[in-house]
């Protein structure tokens, strides 16, 4: 009986308060009533893709709209070829194709929310990388009409985080509010990456952990996530993101 209170005790407080916190400060926020209000310009993060014959990788995060704003985000990747003058913006949404490339900016804001960059990668080794990063997003399998659902997943950052796991050498892992990151595709249990340095354990996104050189230590419940980056000191809260180096 104790441990059970302990455990609910552990919950409510690494899980629950910070998103309740979050929701709170959502629900004062000044933001778009709907998505026909809301702000979808770019938000001049990225120089112009004519500027440089440079390749380039970015992916991006941005707290979405609704009620789910509060502790959820959303987020894409972006690549660009050498040479190329334009952008290449992958987005897995739930409306109309599943995943769309370049419905928008590739810096746009999202619901109007700023976005922040996860990784940029620019220069010889993004050129080596972006045939990797094509290549997963076409093996991404929940990428016909009807794949998608909010929660746990497969959604957008499903779609995000099987990149980043196809394609170690991104070095990156999405922010703890990207929920549905944790949702293995094909209903897997279990997955280490392809060079080693982190493994992942979940049941179906509901919970779960993942550890390793990039991770850290996460324990994730219900699609929020807790943890601590040891190589690049950090905690992760539930809800409010990831705090340190």
């Amino acid at each position: 009986m104790k441990l059970l209170r302990r455990l609910l005790l552990a919950i409510l407080f690494v899980y629950l308060l910070p998103a309740l916190a979050s929701a709170g400060f959502w629900y004062v926020k000044d933001r778009p009533a709907s998505w026909r209000e809301a702000d979808w310009t770019s938000a001049k993060i990225l120089p112009r893709p004519d500027e440089s014959a440079d390749a380039a990788i970015y992916v991006f995060s941005a707290s979405t709209g609704g009620l789910k704003g509060a502790v959820a985000s959303h987020s894409w990747i972006v690549t660009k070829g050498k040479d190329d003058t334009t952008y290449n913006r992958y987005d897995k949404v739930g409306w109309g194709s599943p995943i769309r490339r370049n419905g928008y900016p590739a810096d746009a804001r999202w619901y109007s929310n700023v976005p922040h960059m996860v990784v940029g990668i620019t220069g010889r080794d993004a050129a080596r990388l972006v045939p990797k990063v094509e290549a997963a997003i076409q093996s991404y399998p929940y990428a016909k009409p009807g794949a998608y659902r909010i929660w746990p997943g497969p959604n957008s950052n499903t779609f995000v985080a099987h990149v980043l796991r196809s394609v170690p050498e991104l070095n990156a892992v999405l922010p703890p509010d990207a929920v549905g990151r944790d949702y293995l595709p094909e209903g897997k249990l279990f997955q280490i990456d392809g060079d080693g340095l982190d493994l992942h354990a979940t049941l179906y996104g509901l919970l779960g952990i993942s550890a390793g050189a990039r991770s850290g230590f996460e324990v994730h419940f219900m699609g929020l996530v807790a943890g601590i980056d040891v190589l690049r000191p950090g905690i992760k809260i539930p809800a409010l993101g990831r705090f340190g180096v």
